[in-house]
């Protein structure tokens, strides 16, 4: 495994007239909000406090944890990171069996017993990075986690972003300051001052942003503890060692890497914890609000999202955004293109609409052969009036965030029942005796399946679990 690779070497030029010194205008205080109820927060003992519910919201490692029901919270990434732990040391045990009493070559047995030894370490160093979370004794296994569905989901698992703390932070200066540059000519036209990165990922447009603009604060806002922990941590001038898993290897499948800053940040760049559907800062807070890779991901409609950014921005300010345009609603109607953005900014209260478009590299890892480049969307836009507040944003129902109500049984809630049962049926009877041509035979006794329809069924079933299990896959 070989240790940090440098990558390209960028020349960052520093902003001129910069202090190191807040106004107390321009402190974190005073931009917050409680999430719950818009209410000023005020600093306690090791954590933050609503004035108004009288909610105290902690500290974790160092960056306020502004999340509506911070203890909730708490559970959910708590579990999501024992969860990881033990996926982690499934993979090792996988690659342990892989070498035990097996003829294999020696280039082989030397990369397993990389991999494993690299696996364990990297489960070491997630543990004492993420302790602040407070982890304790979690006694679930492994498959109770899987069947409770508490696992990574796939658009916001502690790790679904992993491989941008590795480009922030150790080889990525050439896409990093690509990412900068876009935005660069209207942060040089509209000099910011209090700066929103929202939805801020491991942190380094946030940091750029900072240390090359006048700003006095610069936020940056994400809810993957993983992600601000490290990008708090090298942007304060420590060194995190972490591995690199690259997907398509070039050489060693485990790199460990050396994540720094290329230099610790001035005062003012704070780090937040907290859900981009529910910022926690006041109305009118910042000059400039940018959304790097993040309104196309988002779950609810775009022209909510413009609403509450609108809601964030002082008269004048400025929303740049930045990323890709792929949105993946389940409303056809919701899949905005281009000028459907456009209009829905200028309905949003938006003026002075300016676009852009360019091709950057994304994700070129120096050890992986995978590498492309993305053609990302670039739009500045200036709020011209304010808008009505929208909703505040619930991401579950009541029955579901507070169990006493009824679980209401809906169409969608009878179809899964339904697939679900038969589900639970198909996979009760292999018992390591039954064949498919058996199980066949019982579906259709059930009256689950015609004859004709059984037996494809079932082996097209089988090769499903089949395939997962050959690629280790289990959600």
């Amino acid at each position: 495994m070989h240790g940090p690779s440098s990558g390209v070497q960028v020349t960052i030029t520093e902003p001129e007239h910069v202090t190191d010194h807040m106004t107390a205008a321009d402190t974190l205080q005073d931009l917050l909000a409680c999430p719950r109820c818009d209410a000023p927060l005020a600093r306690a003992a090791e954590a933050w406090r609503c004035v108004g519910c009288d909610v105290d919201f902690p500290l974790v490692a160092g960056i306020p944890w502004l999340f509506a029901e911070p203890n909730a919270g708490l559970g959910e990434w708590r579990a999501r990171l024992h969860f990881s732990l033990q996926k982690l040391e499934r993979e090792r045990q996988q690659l342990a069996e892989a070498l035990a009493g097996k003829e294999l070559r020696p280039a082989t047995r030397a990369r397993l017993e990389r991999l494993g030894l690299a696996t364990r370490d990297h489960g070491v160093r997630l543990r004492e990075l993420l302790a602040p979370l407070a982890l304790g004794q979690h006694s679930a296994s492994y498959e109770t986690y899987l069947a409770l569905r508490t696992r990574l989901p796939p658009d916001q698992g502690l790790t679904t972003y992993y491989s941008n703390i590795h480009r922030d932070w150790c080889w990525g200066d050439a896409e990093n300051d690509a990412s900068f540059e876009a935005l660069a000519p209207m942060l040089r036209a509209a000099p910011p001052k209090r700066v929103l990165v929202l939805g801020a990922g491991a942190g380094r447009l946030a940091y750029d942003t900072h240390r090359r603009t006048p700003a006095a604060i610069t936020v940056a806002l994400d809810f993957n503890p993983l992600l601000a922990i490290v990008a708090d941590k090298v942007a304060r001038g420590e060194i995190v060692e972490l591995y690199e898993f690259p997907l398509a290897p070039r050489g060693d499948e485990a790199v460990l890497r050396q994540l720094r800053a290329p230099a610790p940040a001035r005062a003012g760049l704070a780090f937040v914890l907290a859900d981009a559907h529910r910022a926690p800062f006041r109305r009118g807070a910042f000059d400039t609000v940018v959304t790097p890779w993040l309104v196309d991901i988002l779950p609810e409609r775009f022209d909510l999202t413009c609403a509450r950014v609108n809601a964030l921005l002082a008269d004048g300010g400025q929303w740049l955004n930045f990323g890709s345009l792929s949105f993946h609603d389940a409303d056809p109607a919701a899949r905005y293109g281009l000028e459907e953005c456009r209009a829905a900014l200028e309905e949003s209260g938006f003026g002075e609409i300016s676009v852009d478009e360019r091709e950057l590299p994304y994700l070129s890892s120096p050890a992986s052969r995978h590498s492309r480049r993305e053609r990302v969307v670039i739009w500045s836009a200036r709020k011209a009036r304010d808008v009505k507040k929208v909703p505040r944003y619930q991401a579950l129902p009541e029955w579901l965030v507070r169990g006493n109500d009824p679980v209401p049984l809906g169409d969608s809630f009878r179809s899964q029942i339904a697939a679900t049962r038969i589900h639970a049926f198909l996979m009760s009877m292999i018992d390591g005796r039954r064949s498919i041509k058996d199980m066949a035979k019982l579906v259709v006794e059930q009256r689950l399946m015609t004859p004709e329809e059984a037996e494809p069924a079932l082996r097209s079933f089988f090769t499903k679990m089949y395939d997962d299990s050959r690629r280790g896959t289990t959600y």
